[in-house]
């Protein structure tokens, strides 16, 4: 175990040397730094510090042809396989509407960048691009496949690489917010008035706000005509619901950074231990089921009538993952989805014999 307060990136490095089968998230935690410190410290090595201005990178990826997109949080891996395509930058959020890599991207958030040279125990080289938030945790990481254009890559690494190659990393100081506001007392009545009052999902963070609540608070407060809480157990049945009956779901994992989405079937799901994992040929998924502190069942209504979604929040409040049903817009939701999700078993439901 490392002793300094802060470990030096040589103790970094050499700490990483003898774990290499440890999770570089398990590493920088033990070592009580950022994931962002572990890629600094190999700075001048396998790693190059490069611009992490999103909309720049934006303008460059959907060069590198098929890659795999990772977003993540603390309890959630999505992952993509396709291309970029379909881009429309932004100073305040970017999209990504690719037939496989569908993102929201928020640019305020991307503070640090690194392009990675690893070669695992196979000998092979393997490289990716990733960013981070100026706390050092992951935004999004894209990572070359064995189709991938390595000649634009090298060209990205060039053109965006900074003069600064230190290996240091410091955290901003500050604290991280938080969407919990479990001291704001919640008007019931308005909260319920606005609510029926949406025409869209996507104004339901703009609710939120000009409330001045957090969304763990919301559902707890607005009734359970409108959000009812699930067991836990209830994300694999409906993984595994959908899967039975080929039913085309959407999939959300965001951070500060990006959400990352998934439309379509999943077929492959396995559990190991914690982890709820779905494993398809351009969607990958991996859930720490045990993180799972809060699972709901959320109705919004929209002009094609209401949605239904399943959202699952952790300990202090923030989204690990969200569910709905695949649908178009101008289209009602699918019936299948709704009674999939009815039908998942609430909280301390006792079902007679």
């Amino acid at each position: 175990m490392i002793e300094s307060i802060r470990p030096t990136p040589s103790e970094i490095r050499a700490y990483r040397a003898a774990n290499p089968k440890l999770r570089e998230r398990d590493i920088a935690a033990q070592l009580g730094v950022s994931e962002a410190a572990l890629v600094a410290a190999e700075c001048g090595l396998a790693a190059v510090r490069i611009d992490s201005d999103a909309n720049r990178f934006l303008e460059r990826v959907e060069d590198l042809g098929e890659v795999l997109a990772l977003t993540r949080n603390e309890c959630a891996v999505h992952e993509k396989i396709g291309v970029y395509e379909n881009i429309k930058a932004g100073k305040a959020a970017a999209l990504v509407l690719g037939a496989e890599i569908d993102l929201r991207i928020f640019p305020s958030a991307w503070a640090h960048g690194f392009a990675v040279s690893k070669t695992d125990s196979n000998g092979e080289v393997r490289r990716s691009l990733q960013f981070f938030d100026k706390w050092g945790n992951a935004v999004h990481k894209v990572h070359l496949r064995p189709a991938s254009n390595g000649a634009a890559y090298d060209r990205i690494v060039e053109d965006l690489r900074l003069d600064d190659q230190s290996q240091d990393f410091v955290a901003d100081a500050s604290a991280p917010t938080s969407d919990d506001k479990s001291d704001v007392a919640v008007d019931a009545d308005e909260l319920r008035d606005r609510w029926s009052k949406l025409t869209d999902t996507h104004q339901f963070h703009g609710m939120l706000r000009n409330l001045n609540i957090g969304r763990r608070q919301a559902l707890h407060a607005v009734g359970e005509d409108l959000a009812w809480r699930l067991d836990p157990t209830g994300v694999e049945a409906m993984m595994r619901g959908s899967a039975e009956i080929e039913l085309p779901i959407m999939c959300f994992v965001g951070n500060r950074g990006v959400i990352q989405i998934h439309s379509g079937p999943v077929a492959r799901i396995g559990v190991m231990g914690p982890w709820l994992n779905v494993m398809d040929p351009t969607f990958h998924l991996h859930l720490r089921t045990d993180h799972i502190a809060e699972l709901w069942a959320v109705r919004k209504p929209t002009t094609d009538g209401h949605v239904t979604s399943l959202e699952a929040l952790d300990a202090k409040g923030e989204m690990v993952i969200q569910f709905f049903g695949k649908r178009k817009e101008g289209l009602a939701e699918r019936p299948e989805w709704r009674s999939l999700v009815e039908a998942l078993p609430r909280l301390n439901t006792i079902v007679a014999a």
